[in-house]
Parts: structure tokens; sequence; C-alpha cells
């Protein structure tokens, strides 16, 4: 494995997309600290996680590549970008200009990627001044410099709030670039990556947080947490880890035949191969896309909450519909989550996978199925094969969607730590990372080097 490593810095190309994916992110670890100017950053650390929407924040942060409890100029992270994306690809499946720029070709992928920029802005601002106005804003975060009400009260002014939108408006569209950049000069995904980066760097404090608040006595399960609660969080990191991988690479592969060809003497073709379908096609975005979205009404209600009156009916109402929203709160968030990402599977699949398309290359280099005529059946066969297997994959999906809330009611853990270790968290990381190890097998590969998949 080490001659493997050494070969990869040897590869001048490959080489210098890795130094540049690494300097980006580097660039987004940096600015990932920097804070508002109109922050209290020694009330900050203590005060972030409070207030109405400071239940969400933490939830926001691990998803979008966000710092949103330290009030960052990329507090708002690359989930605008990720909304944005998201209602374009399902206006592109009923909407006839889309579609039109779909056909296209790359002229036309222009377009779309054009307008979900525009479109990312727009939620930029939207999702900053729900932010600054209904979070940070009369708020104890507010530094005495810019508070321009009492100090019982205080109160950000009206020309401050707008900056701090327009930055955190900018940090978001800079990190946008930043991902552009990283798929276009550097290796692998590079919103993905952004996402990883911020889970990788939280996992170590959140792993000295289990270690500070627990006693390596029995403490039993279910209670304070001791040895036993630790080897089984463990055996969950490792099973999700197995699971993740083995799902990642699992394919249905239906044999085809390759029709003969008689040219002289020789004859050519006859051999069986292989179509390899993916299990998990849709990779970690139905997972991404539904966390996002199910965020959405959380912020919104816990946001009308502090407008209505607390002893009120409709203060009640907004209470009791912002706790439903919250992540891990029930059974109904548990079924919506779930409901979502079988949802968002079958709709990435739709989107990705064309089994016309494929059905007409293999009649074009003259492959068939074997029980089934080239062309409508073919094609027939490959949508109902698709869709069995991708119900398997959203089921895995939804099991580790759900562990996280599992994992902390059963264990008696914070929230957080059971999607880092248990969860969501380690799914995205573990499936960015594996897809990043196939791309620069791909390189290696190509230049007539051992992968780093080969044994």
């Amino acid at each position: 494995m080490l001659e493997k490593l050494r070969v990869i810095f040897t590869i001048p190309e490959l080489r210098k997309k890795i130094l540049i994916t690494l300097i980006l992110l580097g660039v987004y670890r940096i600015g990932y600290h920097i804070t508002l100017p109109v922050v209290d950053q020694t009330e900050i650390a203590s005060n972030a996680a409070d207030g109405v929407l400071g239940g969400l924040i933490q939830r926001v942060s691990v998803f979008s590549a966000s710092n949103l409890q330290q009030a960052t100029i990329f507090g708002l992270g690359i989930m605008p970008y990720i909304s944005a994306s998201i209602i374009f690809q399902i206006l592109g499946s009923f909407v006839p200009t889309i579609q039109n720029l779909k056909k296209e070709g790359q002229a036309g992928m222009k377009k779309i990627n054009d307008y979900t920029r525009y479109l990312t802005v727009v939620l930029c601002l939207l999702q900053s001044a729900v932010y600054v106005f209904a979070y940070l804003d009369n708020s104890s975060l507010i530094a005495d410099a810019f508070n321009s009400g009492t100090e019982a009260n205080p109160q950000l002014s009206f020309g401050w709030s707008i900056t701090s939108i327009m930055m955190m408006t900018c940090g978001a569209t800079f990190l946008m670039w930043l991902g552009e950049q990283i798929d276009e000069y550097g290796i692998g995904n590079g919103i993905s990556l952004l996402i990883m980066a911020g889970i990788l760097a939280a996992m170590p404090a959140a792993l000295s947080d289990l270690f500070s608040n627990s006693e390596f006595t029995l403490k039993g399960l279910g209670g304070d947490v001791g040895v036993e609660t630790m080897i089984l969080l463990a055996c969950v990191f490792v099973a999700v880890v197995v699971g993740v991988v083995f799902i990642t690479i699992g394919q249905r592969r239906i044999p085809t035949q390759s029709a003969k060809h008689v040219r002289g003497r020789r004859v050519f073709g006859g051999t069986r191969q292989y179509l390899p379908l993916r299990v998990n096609q849709g990779g970690v975005m139905p997972i991404i896309f539904a966390s996002s979205l199910l965020m959405v009404p959380g912020i919104i209600f816990s946001y009308l909450e502090t407008l209505a009156p607390a002893d009120g009916l409709m203060g009640n109402i907004m209470a009791g519909l912002s706790q439903a929203f919250q992540p891990g709160s029930g059974f109904l968030y548990n079924m919506m989550y779930v409901g979502m990402i079988y949802f968002f599977c079958y709709f990435w699949t739709a989107i990705t996978f064309n089994p016309k398309e494929m059905a007409d290359n293999l009649k074009e280099y003259g492959s068939f199925i074997q029980g089934y005529r080239p062309g409508k059946r073919t094609a027939d066969y490959l949508e109902k094969v698709m869709v069995r297997i991708t119900y398997v994959g959203a089921a895995f999906l939804s099991v580790v969607a759900i562990v996280p809330t599992l994992v902390a009611s059963w264990l008696n853990v914070d929230m957080q730590l059971a999607s880092f270790y248990g969860g969501t968290g380690l799914l995205i990381g573990v499936s960015v990372a594996f897809d990043l190890v196939q791309k620069i097998d791909s390189h290696l590969v190509m230049t007539s080097h051992k992968g780093l998949l080969e044994s």
C-alpha cells in the first residue's frame, strides 16, 4: 500500500490534481473559522447552540459544510447550492423549457448550471436573512461595538444586518465556486468533498466529548455512558462502514451475449459478458437531499414560533410543528425521512439511468440479453431490474438514516455524536472517500499502474 501511495505522487497530472484539491480544501477550512465582525467571539461558543433555531444549527452544519454555530462567513455552507440543484432537477422532469435545454447537450447544461448559480444567490439571500433576523439579531451574540440597543435588549442595526447578510451570501457563493474549481482542476466531486471535510473535521471533537463525558466502568445501557456503550458504539461504527462499502460496490450483473461475426475464416464475438447495475445508483445524494429539505420546515416553524404569542393557540401549534420536525424527534419525522429517501433514490435513478439508451447501445454493439428481444423489451427488463435493486439500496439508506435516532435514544448519547459515528455523517464520509479512491484508482490504471483497489 505504501508503494502505491508513493506511485500516486510520481504521476505529475495526478499529483497536481491532489495538491490543488488539498489547497482549495485548506482555503475552505480557513474561511470556516472567520466569524462575522458583528458577533462577540467570547459569547458565541457558549450561546451558539441556544435559542429557537439552535436545535437545528448543528444538524445543518453536518450536511452543508457550514459553521452556523460560530456565525462565520461560510455559515450557510453549500446548502443553498444543493437546494438550487434539487429544484432544477425536479423542474427538469416536467418543465419543457428545461427539458429542451438538457437535449441541447453541453450548451444546454451550461445554461442550466448558470440558472442554478443565480437561484443559489437568491436562496443565499433568503437563508442568510432568516439567520440574521431570526437568530443573530436581538441575541447576546452581538458585539458591544455593533449593539444599537441596550445591554438587556441587544439589537443589530439595519445597516449591519444587511452587511452580515451580504457577507454570508458572498461566502456561500465563494464555496460554490470552490466546489466547481475542485471539479474542474482537482480530483473528486467538489461539493461532496467540502461536506466530507466538514464532517471529518468535527469528528475528533465529537469523539473527545464522548470520552470526556464517559466513565471506563460498567454502567449498563441507556444510562450513563460506560464501557458497554462505547463498545456498542464501536460495533455500530464498524457495521455501518462495512455496510456502506458493501452497498457502494454492490452490483447486479446481468449476463449479456455478443453476436458472432464471421470474417473470412475467423469468428469474432460470441463472448459472454456482464452488464453491471449499481445497487445504490444514487450514491449519497438522496440522503443529502432528504436531510436538506427536511431542515426547511423545522427552520420555518421555529421562526414562526417566535412571532406567535407563547401562550396562544397559534404559538402552541407552531411549537408542536417545530418540535415534530426536529431531527430524531419521533416516529413522524423518521417516517417522513424514510419516505423522502425512497423518493430521491428513485428520482435520482430516473435521472442518471436511461434503460432505453442502454438497450440501444447494446443493440448497436451487437450484444443482447438472453431471452429478451433487443430494443423495447430489453429496455423494459433493465428498468424492471433497476426498480427492484433501487428498492434495496433505498432500504439500506433508510436504515442508516434512522440509526442515529435509535443510537441516541437507546444508548443515551448526544444526537450529534450519533450522527457522526453511527449514521448519516458516517455514510457521507465513507461514500465520498470511497468515490475519491475509485477516481484515483482510475488515474493509476490509465497510466499503466496498479490501482489502489487491486490486491
